[in-house]
């Protein structure tokens, strides 16, 4: 148990200075490479902080349970909006481009909304796996080029000074990046382990561990890392992660998984967990147009609406499972 526990703490403590310095990595890293925070939200972070649903996934359908590869993906895509970057916005209310509203937002509905389509007959097979690949490339290409395109110019009225001071050289960014992210996905697994070992300890039930302790733990990384970025002010950052994550977790994931085995899922993911997540795209859609429209920034109204969508979901399965 006095494991467990200091497991736990020590954890959170390496948990918060591993995504400092994973933030301040990929911060120095987009200031030198001269491209957009959000740019570096959405592939590096997005993809860094996937990886660890990409294992749990393709390992899933190696050993016969490519299902569990959907319910990871579409569970963790809907704790990212709902409890990630509603807990994010209530710490540090984040600003709203119009870029988000034009394109980004829009493409992360366009691939829900492939997914949906994709499960509409009951199976994904080999080829639907492969056309979530391709769309996988497709999109990370329509991103990279039209942020490109947009260039940086979140530093522009920096002082020389400044820009100097916050420079890093090419591989002290990439070294931080790297072992920011490594430490934080350890730090995380940590915090998991001693956390289930308390709660059964003290008698809780596999389901109720499932459904709160592993399910927030494995988002953990999503988490720490949109709220440290969000309160060194790269908005941008912090809601490119949550975008670059969901799509990462839509395409590469279950991509990957159908790739490996076709997935027959049970008709509930598509009625209930399918379902929630298009309706959570779709309100965080409105949430955003409504914040870039008013001129006002993406804070605590927003982000206690999305966490109570995530209280209510989480009640949803229990009584789903229970029953």
């Amino acid at each position: 148990m006095w494991l467990a526990a200091i497991a736990v703490v020590i954890g959170l403590a390496i948990l918060v200075w591993s995504a400092d310095v994973f933030i301040d990595g990929a911060v120095a890293l987009a200031n030198k490479l001269n491209v957009p925070s959000f740019l570096i939200g959405v592939v590096i972070l997005g993809l860094g902080t996937s990886a660890p649903e990409m294992v749990v996934s393709v390992l899933a359908a190696l050993e016969g349970s490519p299902e569990l590869a959907l319910g990871n993906a579409y569970g963790s895509n809907i704790i990212n909006i709902a409890l990630v970057l509603g807990a994010t916005v209530l710490i540090s209310p984040i600003i709203i481009r119009k870029s988000i509203i034009k394109r980004d937002m829009p493409l992360l509905l366009l691939v829900t909304a492939v997914a949906a389509w994709q499960l509409s007959d009951g199976v994904l097979s080999n080829t639907d796996g492969i056309v979530l690949i391709v769309l996988l490339v497709v999109v990370l290409g329509l991103q990279i080029v039209l942020s490109l395109r947009e260039g940086n110019h979140e530093h522009e009225d920096d002082t020389i000074e400044e820009i100097v001071d916050s420079e890093h050289s090419m591989a002290r960014g990439l070294g931080s990046l790297f072992l920011g992210l490594s430490v934080l996905i350890l730090s995380s697994r940590a915090i998991v382990w001693g956390a289930v070992e308390l709660a059964t300890f003290w008698g809780l039930s596999e389901l109720i561990i499932g459904l709160t302790i592993v399910a927030i733990g494995t988002s953990l990384p999503e988490l720490v890392a949109s709220i440290s970025a969000a309160r060194k002010g790269e908005h941008d950052m912090a809601l490119g992660n949550i975008i670059g994550s969901n799509i990462f977790n839509t395409l590469a994931v279950v991509g990957l998984a159908a790739l490996i085995a076709p997935i027959a899922p049970n008709a509930i993911i598509l009625s209930r967990d399918v379902l929630a997540m298009g309706i959570l795209t779709l309100l965080l859609f409105a949430m955003c147009i409504f914040s870039y429209k008013t001129k006002r920034k993406f804070g605590r109204a927003s982000g206690v609406t999305l966490v109570l969508f995530f209280v209510g979901y989480s009640f949803l399965l229990i009584r789903t499972v229970s029953m």
